[in-house]
């Protein structure tokens, strides 16, 4: 397993102002990443270092919002003003990940600008929706077409703040999820409310960036 990617659903500022204002914390710009048809929502993009990339992602108008699992917990966490939604990590055979948490994963799809269709299998939505400290685990069907591939970068994720336990997680995922968390460094954190991602800090060509 390896931590894959950082989402960050918009408030109520949309999608271009709330990238516009964090390209400018970041020194790098954000890339538009396309729709996501079967869940109903859209993103923007910013490629990191160590195939690792941050979303800022959005709800759309449509009917997949409020069915799919993804778009549901897009717009619940936009409703409440936007912020952290939650975490990502990869595997290159999902098949373990469905055996241990007794369900398929589902395909998912994005439209990118230059027209290729982006596919993966997810699972484990619906449990980060219920405990946001928990990760949902993805794989690539083409995994040389990873959205940090996108352009190169100079930024990193150095750190994150959970709200949570690692002792969750392990049972959740076991041992695997705790260390697809790889070089960065995690403070969990006991929670003050609901439990999830706090904070992260990327290292970036304006110094250290927490948000």
């Amino acid at each position: 397993m390896h931590l894959d990617h950082l989402s960050f659903a918009v408030g109520p500022a949309g999608l271009a102002a709330t990238t516009t204002e964090l390209s400018e914390k970041f020194g790098a710009e954000f890339l538009e990443g396309g729709v996501h048809p079967r869940f109903g929502t859209t993103n923007m993009i910013l490629p990191l270092r160590h195939r690792q990339y941050l979303q800022v992602v959005e709800a759309l108008e449509h009917p997949a919002a409020d069915k799919a699992p993804y778009g549901q917990a897009v717009k619940a966490r936009s409703e409440l003003g936007g912020g952290w939604m939650g975490w990502c990590v990869s595997v290159e055979d999902i098949k373990p990940v469905e055996h241990r948490l007794g369900r398929h994963s589902v395909p998912g799809n994005r439209h990118r600008p230059d027209g290729f269709n982006l596919t993966w299998r997810q699972i484990g939505v619906n449990g980060m929706r219920s405990d946001p400290q928990l990760p949902y685990v993805m794989c690539w069907d083409q995994p040389e077409e990873h959205p940090s591939t996108m352009c190169e970068s100079d930024i990193e994720l150095v750190a994150l703040e959970i709200a949570g336990s690692p002792e969750r997680l392990a049972d959740w995922l076991g041992e695997p999820a705790v260390g697809a968390l790889e070089q960065i460094d995690v403070r969990w954190v006991a929670p003050n409310g609901a439990p999830g991602v706090l904070a992260a800090e990327f290292q970036t060509p304006n110094g250290l960036v927490r948000l």
